[in-house]
């Protein structure tokens, strides 16, 4: 079974989402429980919670298939220890926030060295951090999902042995997975372009980090070439990736029973996208 959404408003409260999913015919969502470009929001109200849990539950949305993301703000793997600090309170915060919502997921991006520290050094900050917040919230179930990146400036994730490398030095695997975009992951350098270059690309995804750890996909086109470590989304078949690696992901079991977002720009098409991904079943 396949759970196709995008990632829409929470304009209003966060409970307007899954309204807002709903009218796009979408059995999965994705959106930011707070102002994604603020260090700070209010705390939801009792009344809050309550409306979107009531409207998640009443429009067919189950918890894991939505996917709250972080702030853009937060770098895990900030070089400099006060700025580090200050992204691990926020992140503690999302967790917080997607746990009172009763969600099971978190996605987030992993984070950037700044040109300042190595890669490896990055990678290992960002790991020490996600441990530090797993303590703080041992008592909550959010599973933190590690989104690969395209590699754009100083990003790390970009590479399978990068999220390997994370999730190794996690202490607890239970709170840790991957959240796979298709349009980093092209910009990346990973050819996923025909479904015998994806079969390619998910058989090492999974010999170098394990597909029990894939628990979410983004389904977004690429304006740029493979390899050109540039995150530009497009709409579906609009770019440099076409349709194949989507009618893949329709068909494959490796991305049964998981949220599959759109990120795609053009939110008036998403509609019409979730239709035409259902299409391509078999």
């Amino acid at each position: 079974m396949k759970y196709v959404g995008a990632h829409v408003s929470a304009s209003g409260g966060v409970y307007n989402a899954p309204i807002a999913a709903a009218e796009i015919q979408a059995k999965a969502f994705a959106f930011f429980t707070k102002n994604q470009r603020q260090w700070n929001a209010r705390d939801f109200s009792t009344q809050e919670i309550e409306l979107f849990k009531k409207n998640a539950a009443e429009l067919g949305f189950k918890n894991e298939h939505i996917l709250p993301h972080d702030s853009y703000l937060i770098n895990l793997g900030n070089p400099d220890n006060s700025k580090r600090e200050k992204a691990l309170i926020a992140f503690i915060d999302e967790i917080k926030r997607a746990d009172l919502l009763g969600l099971k997921y978190l996605n987030f991006h992993p984070g950037n060295h700044l040109d300042q520290i190595t890669e490896e050094e990055c990678l290992d900050l960002i790991a020490e951090s996600i441990n530090a917040a797993v303590v703080e919230t041992g008592a909550y179930n959010v599973k933190l999902l590690i989104e690969n990146t395209a590699g754009q400036g100083s990003c790390v994730g970009y590479k399978f042995e990068h999220i390997k490398r994370i999730i190794d030095n996690v202490k607890d695997k239970k709170r840790i997975g991957v959240c796979m975009d298709t349009c980093h992951i092209f910009s990346a350098g990973y050819d996923i372009s025909t479904a015998d270059k994806f079969d390619e690309v998910v058989a090492e995804f999974d010999k170098i980090i394990g597909l029990k750890y894939l628990c979410a996909a983004h389904l977004n086109d690429s304006k740029k070439e493979k390899g050109s470590n540039v995150d530009r989304h497009a709409s579906l078949g609009e770019g440099t990736l076409g349709l194949e690696p989507f009618r893949y992901i329709m068909n494959n079991k490796a991305f049964d029973n998981i949220p599959l977002i759109l990120e795609t720009p053009d939110p008036s098409l998403w509609e019409k996208e979730i239709k035409l991904l259902y299409s391509f079943q078999k």
